[in-house]
């Protein structure tokens, strides 16, 4: 049986906003304990007669350093299988559907937008070339 690292997948993608082919392509090669940081430069993609792959990202704008708060963390590893659906039999149905991988994102650029970063340094650390992206779609709306 294969071990779950649901809670450690969750943890890191919490604490950086990665997405989470991004956080599976994690390797302890990328991984800076002495400053604290960690290399995104590659993502995991699920080709259909190949399998899981790692490659480079899209753009060079997703190609970041992110410096981490708390050095010490654990890293979620590389490539688990099918963690995506593992998530959601972690979750369930009731009252947890709307957990999604993509959920965890949105909640690190809620703490970072509710800290008082600015949109260009939220930006920054989800891998968006455009502040204006960042705003759109993952800082809240002053409603007050």
């Amino acid at each position: 049986m294969v071990r779950w690292d649901l809670p450690d997948l969750c943890r890191f993608m919490l604490a950086t906003g990665v997405r989470i082919g991004e956080a599976l392509a994690v390797r302890w090669a990328d991984v800076n304990f002495d400053s604290g940081s960690v290399a995104i430069d590659h993502t995991i993609v699920r080709f259909k007669d190949d399998g899981l792959r790692r490659k480079a990202t899209k753009t060079a704008t997703g190609e970041r350093t992110l410096i981490l708060r708390r050095p010490r963390w654990r890293c979620c590893g590389g490539g688990r299988q099918k963690p995506r659906r593992m998530l959601r039999q972690a979750r369930g149905s009731d009252g947890f559907a709307w957990v999604a991988s993509h959920a965890f994102r949105k909640t690190a650029a809620t703490i970072l937008d509710e800290a008082g970063l600015s949109a260009r340094v939220i930006a920054n650390q989800l891998g968006h070339a455009r502040p204006r992206l960042t705003q759109d779609v993952y800082m809240t709306r002053n409603t007050g």
